[in-house]
C-alpha cells in the first residue's frame, strides 16, 4: 500500500514540475499582417529563434488596421504590419517603441489570363487601375483596413478614381482577408491587388495570373514594433526586444532572405 502511495505522489510531483515548467515558458504575443503568417515565413523562423532563445512567438495575423488597434488595446507585445503612416502614427502617440524597417517585397495586380481588360498593356500601375475602371472590368478588394486595403485605395486615390462611387458594381469589397479575397476574384473572373507572397503561396489560381507587375508604387514595406510598456506595463519587453534584436540580426536577416516557396524569395530583408 505505502508503495502504491508513494508511486501516486511521485507522478503528482512530476505532473506539477511539467504543469509549472509549461506555465513558466516565456512568450510573447505578435500580433502580425497576415501575409507573413500566410506564406508560411512565421513556420520558418519562429521555431528557430525559439530553439536560439527559449520565447516563443504566439501569432495573432489580422488586417494591419487591426493588429495596430489591437495593440494599441495593450493586446500585444509586438507588431509586424505593412502601413508606414499607420506605424509612424502608433509610435507617435506613444503606443510604440520604435519603428524598425525589417524587410520588403511588392504588391502585383492578378487577374485573369485571357486579361479581358488589357492591364498588361500598361506601363504604370496609375494606368492599370485606370484602364479597369474605364472598362469597367470587375476588380475585388480586401475592403478590411489592412495594409493592403490601405495601399490600394491610396493608388486608386493616385490613379483620380473615386472608386466609393462604384462600391457594389464593377468595384466589390469582400471585407475579409487576402486569401478569400483572391478566391472571390479568380470565382469571378476578376482582378485583385495581393502581395506577391500571398500570390506565390495561394493554392486557387485556376485561370489566373500576376497581369502587372513591377513599378515602384507597388513596393510593400514591412515593419516590426515594440508595444510601450509605459502605456502597458504587462508588455514583456525585454523578451521583445531579444525577438526584435534577433530579427535585425544578420542571421535573422539572412534567414528572412532564404525563405523560397517555389524557389521564389518571398521577403527581402533591408534593416537598416
Amino acid at each position: 500500500m505505502y508503495k502504491i502511495y508513494k508511486q501516486f505522489a511521485l507522478a503528482l510531483l512530476v505532473t506539477f514540475l511539467a504543469n509549472s515548467v509549461i506555465a513558466e515558458a516565456p512568450y510573447i504575443l505578435l500580433q502580425s499582417t497576415t501575409s507573413t503568417k500566410n506564406s508560411g515565413l512565421y513556420d520558418f523562423l519562429l521555431p528557430k529563434f525559439k530553439q536560439k532563445s527559449g520565447i516563443d512567438v504566439r501569432v495573432v495575423a489580422v488586417g494591419t488596421g487591426q493588429a495596430i488597434k489591437n495593440a494599441s488595446n495593450g493586446d500585444a507585445d509586438v507588431l509586424i504590419v505593412h502601413a508606414k503612416n499607420r506605424e509612424e502614427k502608433f509610435v507617435e502617440q506613444g503606443y510604440g517603441v520604435k519603428r524598425h524597417e525589417l524587410m520588403y517585397n511588392d504588391f502585383v495586380i492578378i487577374g485573369p489570363r485571357s486579361d479581358v481588360a488589357g492591364v498588361h498593356h500598361a506601363n504604370k500601375v496609375i494606368e492599370a487601375l485606370n484602364i479597369i475602371a474605364k472598362k469597367k472590368s470587375i476588380f475585388v478588394s480586401r475592403g478590411d483596413d489592412s495594409g493592403t486595403h490601405i495601399k490600394e485605395l491610396s493608388l486608386w486615390e493616385m490613379a483620380g478614381v473615386d472608386v466609393t462611387k462604384y462600391s457594389g458594381n464593377w468595384y466589390r469589397e469582400a471585407g475579409a482577408g487576402m486569401g478569400a479575397t483572391l478566391n472571390t476574384a479568380v470565382s469571378m473572373n476578376g482582378y485583385a491587388m495581393t502581395d506577391r507572397a500571398t500570390w506565390v503561396s495561394f493554392g486557387n489560381k485556376q485561370s489566373h495570373e500576376i497581369v502587372f507587375e513591377g513599378d515602384p508604387p507597388l513596393n510593400n514595406q514591412y515593419s516590426v514594433i515594440a508595444v510601450n510598456p509605459k502605456i502597458h506595463p504587462h508588455v514583456k519587453f525585454k523578451l521583445v526586444q531579444t525577438f526584435i534584436d534577433w530579427l535585425l540580426s544578420d542571421y535573422g536577416q539572412q534567414l528572412i532572405g532564404q525563405y523560397r516557396v517555389s524557389n521564389e524569395q518571398l521577403f527581402f530583408p533591408n534593416a537598416k
